[in-house]
């Protein structure tokens, strides 16, 4: 009975070890896409952004987040914009806060 709680913890502990590789790497995978609609923000804006897989990102732009306003730019809508950051899901919204703006067209 030990070595099963024992191999159960070591299985959830290398789940989470993994899962947690997985999203550093992925943030090095920049989200591009339409931009949809933006909200205005204390330093900053969220931007919906729709990507050609119909995968609808909300990405937090701020100035400090992209080291400072010579990073920073203002998209409109209907902008194609690509943004590399840190990704995570809340139930079934995706969200990146952006480190990097890569290109807006």
């Amino acid at each position: 009975m030990k070595n099963l709680k024992r191999i159960s913890l070591l299985a959830i502990l290398m789940a989470f070890v993994i899962s947690c590789t997985s999203m550093k790497n992925d943030a090095n995978n920049p989200v591009t896409g339409k931009v949809e609609s933006i909200e205005g923000g204390k330093d900053g804006y969220t931007a919906k952004i729709t990507t050609d897989s119909k995968e609808v990102y909300f990405a937090t732009i701020s100035i400090v987040n992209v080291g400072g306003p010579q990073n920073y730019k203002q998209v409109k809508i209907g902008d194609v914009i690509s943004v590399k950051g840190e990704k995570w899901k809340s139930e079934d919204e995706n969200h990146i806060k952006v480190t990097q703006i890569v290109s807006v067209k």
